[in-house]
């Protein structure tokens, strides 16, 4: 079929008698006809344009979004216009301006880019697609257009509805009296109103996945969510924090705490026979890789590996494949945060105000290799503002942590890769492979 095109026609002369006639449109594709001076026509060319990056993320979600039928993130127009969220959204209005840190994880919340992580239910479902589903699966719960059940449908959105809330709750201020920011008169309004928005968002997230994930009528993943958000709060009494909460990476050389989990396996993971036994941290803390991969899996790794699992249990799979979907997901998770641990270092200044996490793997790395970067971070321990985060990123650009933490992603992507290589192969399984390989090219 011809499309109509609006064209425009310029007229290139130069020595030698040649006119090169050039057609261009406002379609992506432009053609150059050469003419010699007898009206031959000599060579057909394609127009020069930019080379497009060898894998695009936009691309590669988009294709990914088409195969399962389902948008990147689940805050679709359905719940965009909810009565809850809607009021959600006035509230918010009235704290620009402040300093609040829930505006700011809104804005990382409703960007769609590289830094999002709101692919994770998109990541469920393709992981549900690449796997298939047991052959007594009624056909009343199939979505067959989409090649998924409806109840994986669900789950993508309940995974990804604790994660918001967990980052949501994160974003409390904490007002105490002796806090500094308890002690700030002039902004402590503002503060005091965020915190309300925040937990009842957080609240409100919370509580209509539980009630999803009840609806499921499946024990076992009722358990295997639960597990991962009581990760979610053990995550958050991993080594020293500021009066914020922020975290602080544990003191180079110091002996590691002991904890209550009992996990065997001599891998930073769970247990490999029952991934409901809690995260065993005690030899992790101290040692930059165990310990970035400890507060990562409990932190994030836990929640997606935990859903790919259940999208497979939902689905009648082996318990072998289970496993094998629980090891994508806390690989892929690792990969794509050590990806944006590394985001800040890939520049050689810093931006005024930018600051970047205390635990990430680059800053993990440059401790065990100049354990004096650790004098810096302890002006951190009444509030993270103390520190001059300039300093620790030209030390850190001076040392090897960001080439460890390339490595450390490549790492965990050759392991994701790995277990895919473990499911047929189908359109799915490709859409994850080209993520993962739009994720090493950001």
């Amino acid at each position: 079929m011809w499309k109509r095109l609006a064209m425009q026609t310029s007229q290139l002369w130069i020595p030698g008698g040649e006119c090169h006639l050039q057609l261009r449109s406002f379609a992506p594709v432009a053609a150059t006809f050469t003419f010699s001076k007898h009206s031959q026509v000599r060579a057909l060319t394609s127009a020069a344009k930019p080379t497009p990056p060898k894998h695009d993320w936009n691309r590669a979600v988009s294709e990914a979004e088409r195969i399962v039928g389902y948008p990147t993130s689940f805050l679709s127009l359905r719940w965009l216009l909810s009565d809850e969220i809607a009021n959600v959204a006035l509230h918010l209005r009235k704290l620009v301006g402040s300093n609040h840190p829930l505006l700011k994880t809104a804005k990382h919340l409703l960007y769609n880019g590289k830094n999002t992580m709101q692919a994770w239910g998109l990541i469920v479902l393709l992981i549900s697609k690449a796997a298939g589903h047991a052959a007594n699966i009624p056909d009343i719960e199939q979505d067959k257009s989409a090649g998924v059940l409806h109840s994986q449908r669900a789950l993508a959105e309940v995974t990804e509805m604790i994660r918001i809330s967990h980052l949501v709750h994160n974003s409390l201020v904490n007002l105490q009296p002796s806090s500094e920011a308890g002690k700030d008169k002039a902004s402590y309004e503002d503060m005091a109103f965020g915190n309300k928005i925040g937990l009842l968002t957080g609240d409100y997230l919370l509580g209509h996945s539980s009630a999803e994930l009840a609806n499921l009528r499946n024990q076992e993943v009722v358990e295997l969510i639960s597990s991962a958000i009581r990760d979610f709060s053990e995550a958050q009494f991993i080594g020293e924090r500021d009066e914020q909460n922020n975290p602080l990476p544990y003191k180079p050389g110091s002996e590691a705490l002991k904890t209550n989990g009992t996990a065997t396996t001599e891998d930073i993971d769970f247990d490999v026979n029952d991934v409901m036994i809690p995260l065993n941290i005690s030899k992790a803390l101290g040692k930059p890789e165990k310990e970035w991969e400890c507060r990562n899996i409990l932190n994030a790794g836990s929640l997606l590996g935990k859903a790919c699992q259940s999208a497979l249990k939902l689905a009648g799979q082996s318990e072998e494949m289970q496993g094998q979907a629980y090891l994508f997901g806390k690989h892929l998770s690792l990969a794509w945060q050590a990806c944006l641990d590394a985001e800040p270092f890939q520049s050689t200044t810093l931006s005024m105000d930018t600051t970047f996490s205390l635990v990430s793997a680059p800053v993990l790395f440059h401790l065990e290799y100049d354990p004096s970067l650790y004098d810096e971070i302890e002006k951190g321990k009444v509030s993270v503002e103390n520190i001059d985060y300039g300093k620790i990123h030209r030390a850190i650009l001076a040392g090897p942590g960001l080439e460890k933490t390339k490595a450390l992603q490549r790492k965990h992507t050759t392991a994701a890769m790995e277990v895919l290589e473990k499911f047929p192969p189908t359109d799915a399984r490709t859409a994850l492979e080209n993520i993962i390989l739009a994720m090493q090219d950001l």
